[in-house]
């Protein structure tokens, strides 16, 4: 064998025996992905997995590499996903999960490693997690003003609850209380029922019993869609809110007619179309519900492939502040991308304009959120 094949052998063994982080060059940004394409959480998580092939290849000039990895929804094996991003992949970035008991999970991960972690799910934060982490949906404060005030324009004085009995759950119902209390509204009721239930049949009842104005469900994905049909089934005629978590074609599939009439916050990447052209959410909207209904048919686009494909839009402002100090795989690159963060303003994404500070994790405004209806089986702006 001549010298030339001995040193491509060499080299083929070394990279066939070398571990991830191994073969991992400066030359690259690691970007570690769990998220819930599987189990109950799984019409977020897809759309999710969906909007990663429209994401960019490379970011100034340095190419990208995704790891992505499925968490069923179970916290625990979020967490361990997680650990393998930190231990053998030497994760730059860490995105994830599609539900806020793995995204706490992951963030108390991301914390412990300083990791610039991205939710994708309206995460509460605490001081353990503020440093590495920041959110991608819309805090619910913000979102769930712009349906009370609908909810108080209407008349409503007496509301009703249906929600995840979960921590999404238990944001929803807080957010419901604090904000609505101070409108002279009242909760006469306060139901939950886990992801994976079939049925509410026992909570529809008590919720149609206590004959309130409106009700609000705090649900997500293809959840959303079980309360809403057997609130309709069962006759409650009043009004029936929906949470942004419930933003996505599967919700009018699954609700059928019921979703007729519906009132839903959610994104502006859900209909971009009606933003003036000032609005700096329209353009990036347009985009990705071009290339994702070209290949996932008319009408597929979702709220949670807008978080997803945002986590890049903000990545393509501050990765390319982070590289003029830094380097990929090392801990001076991660802080440089912790800091870019903070520094960068207006940052431009289909569901909001991002300005995170130090205190402020969410960084959006009222610029990202609008309020919809389902008329005809398609989103339209509610009035």
């Amino acid at each position: 064998m001549s010298k030339l094949h001995l040193a491509i052998a060499a080299v083929a063994v070394s990279l066939a025996t070398a571990t991830p982080a191994e073969t991992q060059t400066a030359a690259e940004i690691t970007v570690g992905i769990s998220i819930s394409t599987t189990g109950p959480a799984a019409a977020l998580g897809v759309p999710e997995r969906n909007a990663l092939e429209f994401v960019p290849k490379d970011i100034g000039g340095v190419p990208l590499k995704l790891i992505v990895l499925d968490d069923g929804g179970d916290p625990s094996i979020a967490t361990t996903n997680a650990r393998r991003f930190v231990s053998e992949s030497k994760a730059d970035i860490m995105v994830g999960s599609s539900i806020v008991p793995s995204s706490v999970a992951m963030s108390a991960v991301a914390n412990e490693a300083g990791v610039p972690h991205f939710s994708l799910s309206p995460m509460p934060f605490t001081p353990a997690r503020v440093k590495w982490s920041v959110d991608m949906p819309q805090p619910v404060e913000i979102v769930g003003k712009v349906m009370y005030d609908h909810m108080r324009a209407h008349g409503v004085k007496t509301i009703a609850y249906v929600g995840y009995s979960d921590s999404y759950g238990d944001l929803w119902f807080n957010d419901l209380k604090a904000q609505t209390s101070a409108m002279g509204m009242s909760i006469v009721d306060d139901e939950r029922f886990a992801r994976p239930d079939t049925s509410i049949t026992g909570q529809a009842l008590k919720l149609i019993a206590a004959n309130p104005d409106a009700i609000l469900i705090g649900a997500a994905g293809t959840g959303a869609g079980m309360p809403q049909s057997e609130l309709r089934d069962r006759g409650y005629k009043g009004l029936i809110y929906q949470t942004h978590g419930a933003a996505s074609s599967d919700f009018i599939r699954i609700a059928g007619k019921s979703a007729e009439g519906v009132l839903m916050a959610a994104g502006p990447v859900m209909y971009p179309e009606g933003q003036p052209d000032t609005a700096l959410t329209k353009k990036p909207g347009l985009e990705l519900n071009a290339a994702y209904e070209a290949k996932y048919g008319a009408n597929s686009r979702s709220q949670f492939a807008g978080h997803a494909y945002d986590v890049f839009e903000v990545l393509k402002r501050v990765v390319p502040v982070a590289l003029k100090t830094a380097k990929p795989s090392t801990p001076e690159f991660r802080e440089a991308i912790r800091q870019a963060l903070i520094s960068e303003k207006e940052i431009a994404a289909t569901q909001g304009v991002y300005n995170y500070s130090e205190k402020d994790r969410n960084g959006v405004d009222d610029r990202s959120r609008i309020l919809l209806t389902v008329k005809d089986g398609k989103y339209v702006p509610a009035k």
